[in-house]
């Protein structure tokens, strides 16, 4: 399949940057961040996201959405990371929407989707539990009691977890930290008894949390997918998401290139443009390549999901390794370029240094994915 966006698809990308600029520059996340506002995101600005059908773009049609894939989803992320913008899209309609569209019951689905679709309700996936992305490491345990189960253990970094009106959570109900099989998705009212939830702010002004199960019961409805065999499951979502964050550490990069490339036009030292430098002319074509090459990586990844996402992880590890340092450069090139100004809270490159730290971890950062892509090849 050619690594170009289709003439829909397209459309689609001008659509949503015509949006996302105009209603959610980069100073829309200053002032949140100054004002200290409690839900970290424009929730006026989410229902207009629903309206314009963004919000549905992975739910099916029979269930209220756009029946898109990931490639559309990862054309919005790309825009949501050329402007940093606060946003529940990757937590509700990347991760719970797909993972309620690959493992839902009919009865799930026709209860959360069309609410999704809507914008009416906010979901995310609890699946960390210390600093480092290690899914396979789950020790929150699923113990079986009366029609249900029993959740005891406790989340870290659950994006926009504070505002989540529905809970995906990954547990352990069979084997041992580290196995593959015995891991059980449950779907949770963060409003249920033993759910305590702390909103943690990140360095980069977005938002997650700790989220504490004590002794938490659900019922057997509340299975997403099959009981001990949620491991392929897992594997589906966190790679549609690993797909979308991509995307938006592609948008990032880019946009902090382009910013980069026009102080160079603009700033002049020793009476002539700095842009004249054939050291900065090196670093900035080299950059440039860089992010090309990010670029083809993460279309073919998106396009591998929605081929077939059980059989996408090489593609998505080399994408997600690949925009991660990519990004860092950018920003570690974008800060040094425009000198001592990169360095403060005044000059927007810094929130872009913080995101790209925040998304190169999410979901495993570049040694992560080097070692997983490593084990699909049998090294």
């Amino acid at each position: 399949m050619a690594l170009v966006l289709t003439e829909e698809q397209s459309m689609l990308r001008d659509s949503a940057r015509g949006l996302i600029s105009a209603k959610a520059p980069v100073s829309h996340l200053r002032g949140l961040r100054d004002s200290k506002d409690a839900t970290g995101f424009s929730r006026e600005l989410w229902a207009t996201f629903a309206e314009m059908g963004f919000a549905g773009l992975l739910v099916p049609e029979e269930f209220g959405g756009s029946g898109l894939g990931s490639v559309e989803a990862g054309i919005v992320m790309e825009e949501i990371g050329r402007t940093l913008m606060p946003s529940p899209f990757l937590a509700t309609s990347v991760l719970a929407a797909a993972a309620l569209s690959h493992g839902g019951s009919d009865a799930q689905k026709r209860e959360h989707l069309p609410k999704i679709a809507s914008g009416a309700l906010l979901a995310t996936l609890a699946i960390d539990e210390g600093p480092k992305h290690r899914p396979l490491h789950t020790e929150m345990r699923a113990v079986r009691a009366g029609n249900g189960f029993r959740l005891s253990g406790a989340k870290a970094l659950v994006v926009d977890g504070h505002v989540a009106d529905l809970l995906i959570v990954v547990a352990r109900s069979a084997g041992s930290p580290g196995a593959h099989d015995g891991l059980t998705l449950f779907l949770v009212d963060p409003k249920t008894e033993g759910v305590a939830v702390e909103r943690t702010m990140m360095v980069d002004a977005h938002n997650a949390a700790r989220i504490v199960f004590d002794n938490v019961e659900v019922d057997a409805d509340h299975v997403l997918g099959e009981v001990d065999r949620g491991g392929a499951l897992v594997d589906v979502v966190l790679d549609i998401g690993r797909g979308a964050v991509a995307s938006e550490l592609l948008g990032l990069a880019d946009e902090v290139f382009g910013r980069t490339v026009t102080y160079l036009k603009e700033r002049r030292q020793f009476g002539k443009l700095i842009g004249e430098f054939q050291a900065l002319q090196h670093r900035a074509a080299q950059l440039y390549i860089e992010i090309e090459i990010s670029r083809a990586a993460v279309l073919k990844a998106l396009q591998a999901l929605d081929a077939d996402a059980a059989t996408a992880a090489s593609a998505v590890a080399v994408a997600k390794a690949r925009a991660g340092t990519t990004a860092t450069r950018a920003v570690q090139e974008g800060v040094q370029m425009h000198g001592g100004m990169g360095m403060t809270d005044q000059f927007d490159i810094g929130f872009f240094m913080k995101r790209a730290r925040v998304c190169e971890e999410f979901l495993g950062d570049a040694n992560f994915h080097a070692d997983q892509l490593a084990r699909l090849r049998n090294y």
